[in-house]
């Protein structure tokens, strides 16, 4: 069974709330029978005008029973959620008037569903861009506590090996911070631990990745990866965490004994760590196209509730798999 057909079954088990802020887009709607059809969520809501959002589902022969349409302009919710994103942002300068116009937006009205319990999980970005969405979320739901950073990672799948987890991996951050500093590093592997329990059902085997291993090159990016590792074991002790390492000493159990001996993270790692953006796109894109593997992602991770990122691009399938995911995420956050 792939991974996405994981997700879905493991949606199922304990069925939490979904909202899809882009209810006016056709996919959306179709995506959220599908999800309501398969029992994956205990309720979906769509927020949109109501009117629009009845009349594209009636044109396209989608049944909306047992969705919750919610139009922000007309809810009995939005006098509390405009107070509430005012007391968020008043520090920045933001007036009252302000908040109750931004909170009407479709990406905020929907964090903010998250945040105060509406509803467990959030999926968007199918009709926003990307970093329209990162706003919203880190603005109103937050990093989780503890964490600064909101980052990303891909699960990566080789059908048929034996790497990592039965084939699969968690590449972290591959989508999301350009050049992380020490703390920043040390909170995506955190952050990846936590998808790897979450994702892989696995205890995570982390290796802080480099061009050096154990001292083998001196340069201010392997320091920073040195610096990265003592945070983390500061911060999770228990954590089986080790560094800096080259990816054949993460991977091949004879390279480890040579590269780092004694390390217990050396030649059985499934979560890997790069040191930066430029080397883990490179990376999952390499292992993706050169390699055969199934590339999921990229998933967020670091928020306090979960929130998922679509593509403008992308099709039914790929909502359904993402509300899956992030289903299984607030599973978790209980």
């Amino acid at each position: 069974m792939n991974f996405s057909r994981r997700m879905c079954k493991r949606a199922k088990i304990n069925p939490k709330s979904i909202v899809f802020p882009e209810g006016t887009d056709i996919r959306v709607l179709q995506a959220a029978r599908i999800i309501m059809d398969e029992k994956m969520a205990l309720g979906v809501t769509v927020l949109g005008n109501s009117e629009q959002v009845k009349n594209l589902a009636q044109q396209n022969k989608i049944d909306l029973q047992g969705i919750t349409i919610l139009d922000p302009g007309q809810s009995s919710d939005t006098a509390r959620f405009t107070e509430e994103y005012y007391e968020l942002r008043k520090h920045k300068g933001l007036g009252k008037d302000a908040a109750a116009a931004e909170i009407l937006e479709p990406l905020k009205f929907a964090a903010m569903m998250v945040r105060l319990g509406m509803a467990d999980a959030m999926v968007g970005g199918a009709a926003h861009a990307t970093a329209d969405l990162l706003r919203a979320a880190i603005t109103i739901i937050k990093t989780s506590p503890g964490t600064n950073t909101a980052s990303s990672c891909f699960v990566m799948y080789l059908p048929g090996t034996n790497w990592g987890t039965d084939g699969h991996f968690i590449f972290s951050d591959c989508g999301t911070i350009p050049d992380p500093n020490p703390a920043q590093l040390s909170e995506i592997a955190i952050s990846a631990a936590r998808s790897c329990r979450d994702f892989l059902d696995a205890e995570p085997v982390v290796a802080m990745l480099s061009f050096s291993s154990y001292g083998s090159a001196e340069h201010p990016s392997v320091d920073k990866v040195k610096k990265a590792l003592e945070l983390t074991r500061q911060k999770q002790p228990s954590l089986l965490v080790d560094g800096e390492m080259q990816a054949d000493a993460a991977l091949v159990p004879e390279v480890a004994r040579t590269k780092v001996p004694g390390s217990k993270v050396g030649g059985r790692a499934n979560v890997l760590i790069f040191p930066d953006l430029n080397a883990g796109n490179i990376g999952y894109k390499l292992v993706q196209r050169l390699a055969g593997a199934e590339a999921y992602g990229p998933l967020l991770q670091g928020f306090a509730k979960p929130v998922s990122d679509l593509s403008r691009g992308c099709v039914v399938e790929d909502i359904v798999n993402a509300a899956a995911v992030t289903l299984v995420q607030a599973q978790n956050t209980e």
